[in-house]
């Protein structure tokens, strides 16, 4: 499974997660599935896509793989918008070995605990991280299903959050005086 499409999505940083789970279902919102992500950036020793702005990463969730190549981002104040191209992988540990050969090295680690929830009608998906770092909404879709769907949670387009999870990670380190590292869940939290 290989797939091409154009990301459009925002964060919304999340309080009370009970509060977004009771808004998502009064809204027709559907669980979709739980797991634990674990996702591994890639990138050459001089930060090659990064200074592009771009991203490889490989996701581990549950027992499943996937390869994800994200484009620049375009001109959007808004929304996070980008190319996006995502595989299913086989054996992600021999892919890391390749990767490794090809002078790509893991730079940057992050987990999530994501909850997925499917709306009844349109296409888009919302999905609720938990985070080392805090809670999130992530919505993903078209840009006026991203509007309303957070208006409906009672949420504001001053309330939207475009930057990465690595970017956040790093603002929550800095804010605190955190030497950064990976953004992982502590063994007792995982």
């Amino acid at each position: 499974m290989a797939s091409k499409s154009v990301e459009i999505e925002i964060k919304l940083a999340v309080r009370d997660a009970g509060a977004v789970r009771r808004g998502l279902r009064r809204s027709g919102f559907r669980p979709a599935g739980r797991e634990h992500e674990r996702d591994t950036v890639l990138d050459t020793p001089g930060l090659a896509l990064r200074h592009a702005g771009s991203l490889l990463r490989l996701r581990r969730h549950g027992r499943r793989w996937t390869l994800t190549y994200k484009g620049p981002a375009a001109t959007d104040t808004r929304y996070k918008t980008r190319p996006e191209f995502e595989t299913l992988v086989a054996d992600g540990n021999r892919l890391l070995e390749i990767f490794a050969n090809l002078g790509y090295r893991p730079m940057f680690m992050y987990e999530k605990r994501r909850a997925n929830y499917r709306p009844a009608r349109g296409r888009g998906v919302a999905s609720l991280d938990v985070t080392p770092i805090g809670t999130y909404l992530e919505l993903e879709g078209p840009r006026s299903w991203i509007d309303r769907t957070a208006r409906a949670l009672g949420f504001h387009p001053q309330d939207y959050i475009t930057e990465s999870y690595g970017a956040l990670y790093f603002e929550y380190c800095r804010e605190r005086g955190i030497k950064p590292a990976n953004m992982v869940f502590k063994a007792s939290e995982g």
